[in-house]
């Protein structure tokens, strides 16, 4: 781990962290993200940083609060700063050439949140779409969340059974997300849990898949 700190960081005012928040940087080099995050003038930062040969760069102290989540809300939670710890991930994103993240990214990346969750009581592991679906799309729908899930980090919805029908709203409201644009929310829940959809072109479409994950989802609440 590097240290490359930040100065954009305030107190948490008493809030513990209970999310760990992904993103990606979506700038065209490792480089240009760090000197972002650690540049004053830019406002912004996250806890940590991971370049795409696993590398770990540290900005801001887990019992600081970082400035990365923005406006942003999660199950009634409007300051997820506060509650959060934010991990940066390099990848130039889908304005600069989205691509799959390397092995051993996603391998320091769970590393990084098993060592996070063993310091602090982590509820929910979300992406930055996840807490802003309105305007974001990162980490976006190529990162392996099922992987993570499958290592402790997160939880991923098992999609075979279905129990009748539910109303896609309600439920998305009852996960978490906030719901005054209905369309990007879907695709926001469709980025983290049913990838599927952006191989066959019906992503924002209330699939099958997307009313069945939704329920796994919820019967894992």
């Amino acid at each position: 781990m590097i240290d490359m700190p930040s100065p954009n960081f305030d107190e948490r005012q008493g809030r513990k962290p209970y999310i760990i928040l992904l993103h990606y940087t979506g700038m065209k080099t490792a480089q240009d993200a760090l000197d972002h995050l650690t540049d004053p003038a830019s406002k912004v930062s996250s806890h940590y940083t991971i370049d795409e040969a696993g590398i770990v760069y540290r900005h801001v102290q887990e019992e600081k609060r970082a400035w990365h989540a923005g406006q942003s809300y999660w199950q009634g939670e409007t300051n997820i700063n506060a509650v959060s710890i934010g991990i940066e991930i390099v990848n130039p994103g889908h304005e600069f050439g989205y691509k799959e993240f390397p092995d051993q990214q996603i391998t320091a990346v769970e590393k990084l949140c098993q060592d996070i969750m063993s310091r602090h009581d982590i509820k929910f592991v979300l992406g930055h779409s996840d807490v802003a679906p309105n305007r974001k799309e990162d980490p976006g729908e190529l990162f392996p969340w099922k992987e993570l899930a499958g290592q402790g980090i997160g939880i991923w919805p098992e999609s075979d059974q279905v129990v009748g029908d539910i109303d896609i709203c309600e439920a998305l409201d009852q996960i978490g997300y906030e719901m005054t644009d209905k369309e990007k929310a879907v695709i926001a829940f469709q980025r983290h849990y049913v990838p599927e959809v952006f191989q066959d072109g019906t992503e924002g479409q209330v699939t099958d898949l997307t009313i069945r994950r939704a329920q796994g989802l919820l019967s894992l609440s």
